[in-house]
């Protein structure tokens, strides 16, 4: 099980360490256990922080968050709702958000220019695509491996506007999929439940675990499907490329013979 300190559990929360303790202050967060003078925190309270905020940004207030922990804490049946928002909220990937500064990120993509302007305008459109978020004097970037494999391909040699370009063209996919994914559950799971006026715990326990079923099996579905697309697309561009240059080195080797 990991272990934070406090700062290190904000920074993996995507919160601060004020709202933490204010949390703490409010009960709606235990205590971190004690080692010496330094508070640890587990990964049960990651999960409760990014409930909060999770229900702080859906509309619930502090002390409605409060009353629906305490209630799942009891193992009241509301309990049975707070577990399937949790499930709903929690985050589909473990990886830990990093940031990075203007500078930074100028230096990472070697864009070779001092431009300001034109800094400004690609900072704008990796905000809007989600790649990273203004926080302060620097950015929060939810998902360092996104950049670095943007930072892979401009180091390959293709422009950074054009994979700004294809960073948005795979977002809208995926949500594409996301979409698929999501209907197909809706539909045989979801609505037939809004004919259940006794529905109980037992039920939104079953939705709970179609949800926690569906994230690794997303994966499982994705993957095999990229990878074999990759596999096809690759080999029949480098075979029209292989074309041409067999036909360039014929065209070369006959003009060496004609020039003999």
């Amino acid at each position: 099980m990991a272990e934070y300190r406090i700062d290190e559990l904000a920074h993996a929360a995507g919160t601060t360490v004020r709202n933490i303790r204010a949390y703490q202050d409010r009960g709606l967060l235990p205590p971190p256990r004690l080692e010496g003078r330094v508070g640890l925190y587990g990964d049960a309270h990651l999960a409760r922080l990014r409930l909060i905020g999770k229900l702080l940004a859906r509309g619930y207030n502090a002390g409605v968050i409060k009353d629906l922990v305490a209630a799942w804490e009891t193992g009241r049946d509301v309990g049975d709702v707070l577990g399937l928002e949790k499930v709903l909220t929690d985050p589909w990937s473990d990886e830990l958000p990093g940031t990075a500064t203007v500078e930074e990120l100028v230096e990472r993509f070697g864009s070779g220019t001092d431009d300001a302007d034109y800094i400004a305008r690609i900072v704008a459109r990796t905000i809007a695509l989600g790649l990273i978020e203004p926080a302060g004097d620097h950015f929060r970037v939810p998902s360092p491996r996104l950049l670095h494999v943007g930072a892979e391909l401009v180091a390959a040699g293709i422009p950074l506007e054009s994979v700004l370009d294809i960073a948005g063209q795979i977002r809208d996919d995926c949500d594409v999929i996301a979409g698929r994914f999501v209907g197909l559950v809706t539909e045989h799971v979801f609505d037939r439940l809004d004919d259940r006026p006794d529905l109980g715990g037992d039920d939104l326990n079953e939705i709970a675990e179609v949800v926690r079923r569906m994230r690794p099996l997303v994966k499982m579905v994705v993957d095999p499907f990229v990878a074999r697309a990759m596999e096809v697309r690759v080999q029949a561009a480098l075979g029209d490329q292989m074309e041409t240059i067999r036909d360039h080195l014929a065209a070369n080797d006959r003009d060496r013979r004609a020039n003999r």
